[in-house]
This record gives C-alpha cells, structure tokens and sequence, in this order.
C-alpha cells in the first residue's frame, strides 16, 4: 500500500500485464519513483517511470517492458 498525501493508494501488482502503465498523480514524484521502482525489482518487473502531465495534472506513469 503506497500513502500520497494521506491518500492510500492500492497497485495491483499481480495484474500489471506486461505493456500496461498506471499513473499516479502526485507533485513530489521522486519517493513515489523509488517505491515502484525497489517493488518492481522486489518483484523481478522491469519498469519504467516517467514524469508526466495528463488532463491537467502532474504525476508519474509506470509502464511494465517485461
């Protein structure tokens, strides 16, 4: 469970298929990163983490290469 300004944020890691992303909207994307990048490779995943803007907001969208 991820906590994002007080807001726990639940990531179906079993059900991040393989050329999926998810975003997550946040302003301080840097300890968000780390977080999905250690679980990542806790999990053997290879990821990528981007910081983006979508519909106006500012967060970071992890995609999952293998």
């Amino acid at each position: 469970m991820l906590t994002i300004m007080n807001l726990p944020m639940k990531i179906l890691w079993t059900k991040f298929a393989v050329n999926s992303s998810f975003f997550i909207p946040c302003l301080d994307v840097k300890p968000v990163a780390n977080y999905l990048n250690k679980e990542a490779q806790r999990r053997k995943y290879k990821v990528i983490c981007k910081q983006v803007v979508e519909k106006d907001m500012y967060g970071l969208r992890c995609w999952r290469l293998e």
